[in-house]
């Protein structure tokens, strides 16, 4: 059986893959056009030009494909009309190539997220409304909507993963960085707890909604049963580091401000900045919590890798690589 693998140069991806490759599958990987081929063809899977923004390139990708999973995406842009274009418009054009091109298609997997129903500190349900409160959630829940938009025609499922840590993970790698220095960052005000899941369990949860027919047009969360909060997480990384903190307490106003300014340098500079805007947010929330009751009776889904381990495993990975 083939699985197409959209992202697969990313976080996610390179997880997922490896996950389908150990499991039997044909792999092919959706790389773009300007990436040199490297690891994914050494791992053995068949690497394919392409670009969700470029919907000419899609036809190729999706012919033959069984299975379909769509992880491309961006996490820090600073424009909203940058979410929407990639993860938006993105996935509306690999829908429209598979409905076009892949007619013996038997899932297509969405990576949505938390992000797409909004925060939450009690835990957010599949069946709540989706309320995002900032661009990259909206990009995700409008994703949904498109991929959910076919039934009938495209088996479709939806992964909402929360935070997702683990080796290779960049999204969280400021923190690593700030604890190396000895560095705890502290927000005022209240508890805001965190929903949190390992890489290696999120692609095993993937693959889940691809094999499980009762997965079919249905969303779920991807989370490990435990939660944590910023602080929480930052003490794991320093456990790991063997290094004592120095608290630095920020606050709200100032998080806020420093996340607008660099979304503005973003722009003059044209790259991602580490910090932004969303990230900003995101830490400002109430929380963004997720019931994990659902994948565990539909799907029989359960995350073994508790946050000490996973943030073990980063460490160890960013320490190889010389990142911290």
């Amino acid at each position: 059986m083939r699985a197409l693998v959209t992202g697969a140069n990313g976080f996610l991806g390179r997880a997922l893959v490896r996950v389908l490759l150990e499991r039997g599958y044909a792999v092919r990987a959706l790389v773009r056009p300007r990436r040199s081929p490297g690891e994914l063809a050494a791992l053995g899977a068949e690497e394919v030009a392409g670009d969700v923004t470029r919907p000419e390139t899609l036809p190729a990708a999706v012919v033959g494909a069984d299975l379909v999973f769509h992880l491309a995406g961006i996490r820090r842009a600073p424009r909203r009309d940058d979410f929407l274009r990639v993860n938006a418009d993105g996935t509306r054009h690999l829908v429209e190539a598979c409905l076009q091109h892949a007619p013996s298609l038997r899932r297509f997997v969405l990576a949505g997220s938390l992000a797409a129903s909004g925060p939450s500190a009690e835990g957010r349900r599949e069946e709540d409304p989706l309320s995002p409160v900032e661009w990259y959630g909206e990009s995700k829940a409008e994703a949904e909507r498109i991929a959910l938009s076919h039934p009938g025609r495209l088996r479709a499922s939806v992964a909402r993963p929360p935070r997702i840590t683990g080796p290779g993970d960049r999204e969280n790698l400021l923190f690593f960085r700030l604890a190396a220095r000895r560095i705890l960052v502290a927000i005022s005000g209240p508890p805001r707890p965190l929903s949190f899941v390992d890489v290696d369990d999120c692609a095993r949860g993937m693959l889940l909604l691809a094999e499980r027919e009762e997965a079919i047009g249905e969303a779920f969360f991807l989370a490990h049963e435990s939660r944590t909060d910023l602080e929480g997480l930052q003490r794991e990384v320093l456990g790991a580091l063997g290094v004592e903190p120095v608290r630095l307490r920020i606050p709200p106003l100032l998080l806020r401000m420093a996340g607008s300014a660099a979304d503005v340098a973003s722009r003059v500079l044209d790259r991602h900045l580490p910090f932004n805007r969303k990230l900003a947010e995101q830490i400002l929330a109430p929380g963004w919590t997720c019931r994990t009751d659902k994948a565990a009776r539909i799907l029989g889904f359960e995350a073994r890798i508790d946050l000490a381990e996973s943030i073990r495993r980063s460490t160890r990975w960013y320490r190889e690589r010389g990142w911290i």
